[in-house]
C-alpha cells in the first residue's frame, strides 16, 4: 500500500513486471494425443474478439467489450457456461484486470467481483479458483508467451500435476489472453480429455 501511485488507485506494486521467458505446448488430434499420455486436454471452444484502442472512444470504459465477445464465442463453441468451469487464467498485468476481466466473462455480476476475492470464491480452495499460479505478477508478463503459460498451468491442472497450486479435482478450465487494454482478448476452454 505504501508503493507509488502508478494511476490512481493503482499502485507500483499492483502492476505486473514485463520480463523474459517462454512457454511451449503440443497440438494434435485428441486420438493421436493419446498415444503419447493418457492424460490429454482437449480445446473445447475458444473464441477472440477486438475493441477500440482508445478508452474515451469506448461506449463505456468499465466494460471490456472484447472479453465479453470472445467469452460468449468460447462458451457457444463448448456448449457451457460459466458455472461449468472449475479453474480460470485471467490476464492480471494490473490486479484490477483479475476482477474486471472475472465480470466481463460472465463469472460476476458487473461490480461485484471484487466481492467474490473478498469471500474467497477465486483462492485456491474456492468456488471458483482464478490464477492459481499467481498470475503475471508471480510468473512475469513474458508478452509472447503469457497466454501459453495460462494454457500450461491449466492442463497441468486439469491432469492433477499441479503440486502445491492443484485445484481440487477440476474437470473444465478457461484462460483468458489480453492485449493492449482489452483491445484484442482470445479465450480458450478446456476439458479432460480421458
Amino acid at each position: 500500500m505504501s508503493s507509488g501511485v502508478i494511476a490512481d488507485p493503482l499502485r507500483l506494486y499492483y502492476v505486473c513486471p514485463i520480463s523474459d521467458g517462454a512457454a511451449s505446448l503440443v497440438l494434435c488430434p485428441l486420438e493421436k494425443a493419446k498415444k503419447y499420455t493418457d492424460k490429454p486436454v482437449r480445446i473445447a471452444g475458444f473464441g477472440q474478439a477486438t475493441d477500440v484502442q482508445a478508452l474515451q472512444e469506448r461506449d463505456d470504459p468499465t466494460v471490456l467489450k472484447s472479453v465479453r465477445i470472445a467469452a460468449q464465442r468460447a462458451f457457444k463453441m463448448a456448449g457451457v457456461t460459466p458455472d461449468d468451469i472449475d479453474v480460470v487464467e485471467l490476464h492480471d498485468a494490473f490486479e484490477i484486470l483479475e476482477i474486471a476481466e472475472s465480470e466481463d466473462i460472465g463469472f460476476f455480476e458487473k461490480g461485484k467481483g471484487h466481492l467474490a476475492v473478498e469471500k474467497g470464491t477465486t483462492a485456491l480452495d474456492g468456488d471458483l479458483p482464478i490464477n492459481p499460479s499467481g498470475g503475471l505478477k508471480a510468473r512475469g508478463h513474458a508478452v509472447g508467451a503469457t497466454g501459453v503459460a495460462q494454457v500450461v498451468e491449466l492442463v497441468w491442472q486439469l491432469r492433477g500435476e499441479a503440486g502445491e497450486r492443484q485445484v481440487k479435482e477440476p474437470k473444465r478450465a478457461l484462460s483468458c489472453n489480453f492485449g493492449g487494454f482489452g483491445n484484442n482478448t482470445v479465450i480458450h476452454i478446456f476439458e479432460r480429455g480421458w
